[in-house]
């Protein structure tokens, strides 16, 4: 680096700055079509957010991990009680009852409840000494850690933010050493309780979706709609694309939230496989990244907050491009930096700034030491 650059300028993380950045430039190119070729309602909206957001992850990364750690269990005792008072107060929106109104902000605790998790968990297992990661004390406080938030989100009720809460955990439960045998028999365990689930704790509209999953052609104007203008939208996008501007399913309203959860068919109708391509690959960089911070994390909590955090990243793309080509059931994941929408942004950001801090961590050789049990 010059001479002449300030070493704070230097030391910035500029690898996964421009990633960002590039994608969330191309989600307001997206957004901006979206919307028939305006800034409004949002394009603008989506990179001033992004602009905020990313600001708060450079403040993040530089937390000490000592003062991250000392946070971690009270971050967790708060936000679980608001998730208590959504079902109590919580304001309704689309029949689902996941906010608390605070007059000059909608709060979605849910959202923080994804890298809080990973960080309770991860710092439980730092202070655990690693010979008893196999005993069964090591097993049911995580798990108490993951069903916790996991039930008073299912009653909201929301599946996607559930399912990926529990991800974000239990991967940080398998990279500290917890028995395979276990995993195996908890899905196992996990299969034989699906039927029982679908029949009794899902709401007839998340029924509706695996329904759809399975045989999207049933109800094509009607529960399968989605999937099948989503698949219409990415086929007919081919190799090039129809041009930018030009996509007829979503400037036709023929593709439903084609700038939300389904912004990647909109993005693939205009730009084709190329575009398809470029965004994934944008994504895999992000993701080398953030593997790579884990990896070299000098201290326990960090390589395994780091790779809790990247299955957390890795949850939101793959499901939503899986579920975008019909692939998964619609679950409502956006896709990170491309579909417009703040809170799902903000916690992706959240768990950048993080990783950001932690890969700080390790360029200043501040860790405390410690390896991850495979």
């Amino acid at each position: 680096m010059l001479s002449f650059v300030p070493r704070q300028v230097a030391e910035m993380p500029w690898q996964i700055i421009c990633i960002t950045i590039a994608i969330a430039s191309f989600g307001v190119i997206v957004l901006y079509s979206a919307a028939g070729g305006s800034v409004s309602p949002w394009a603008g909206t989506h990179a001033l957010r992004f602009t905020v957001f990313l600001t708060m992850a450079l403040v993040i990364r530089m937390f000490s991990e000592n003062f991250i750690k000392l946070w971690t269990y009270p971050g967790y005792i708060v936000f679980a009680v608001l998730l208590l008072m959504v079902e109590l107060v919580g304001a309704v929106k689309g029949g689902s009852q996941r906010w608390i109104d605070l007059g000059f902000i909608r709060l979605q605790p849910s959202e923080f409840m994804k890298p809080l998790v990973v960080l309770a968990i991860a710092r439980f297992y730092e202070l655990l000494p690693i010979g008893q990661a196999r005993s069964w004390g090591a097993i049911w406080p995580p798990l108490l850690l993951i069903g916790i938030p996991w039930f008073l989100v299912m009653t909201q009720p929301d599946l996607g933010t559930s399912i990926a809460v529990m991800i974000g955990g239990v991967t940080v439960m398998f990279l500290a050493g917890v028995p395979l045998r276990l995993f195996i028999g908890a899905g196992v365990a996990g299969a034989a309780f699906v039927p029982f689930a679908f029949f009794f704790l899902l709401k007839e509209y998340q029924q509706n979706r695996v329904l759809t999953f399975l045989d999207p052609e049933s109800d094509p104007l009607g529960t399968g709609y989605h999937i099948s203008q989503s698949k219409i939208a990415i086929g007919s996008g081919g190799i090039g694309g129809k041009g930018y501007l030009q996509g007829s399913q979503s400037h036709l309203d023929y593709l439903p939230e084609g700038h939300t959860d389904f912004v990647f068919a909109t993005m693939a109708e205009e730009w084709g496989l190329i575009g398809g391509l470029v965004v994934i690959g944008l994504f895999a960089l992000l993701l080398r990244w953030a593997t790579s911070v884990s990896l070299n994390a000098p201290s326990r909590f960090g390589k395994l907050a780091g790779g809790g955090l990247t299955m957390t990243i890795f949850f939101y793309i793959a499901i939503n491009l899986l579920m975008v080509m019909g692939l998964a059931p619609v679950v409502g994941i956006p896709l990170p930096f491309l579909s417009y929408g703040g809170s799902s942004m903000m916690t992706i950001m959240i768990c950048i700034g993080l990783l950001m801090g932690i890969e700080r961590s390790t360029r200043q050789g501040s860790g405390s030491g410690g390896r991850v049990v495979g």
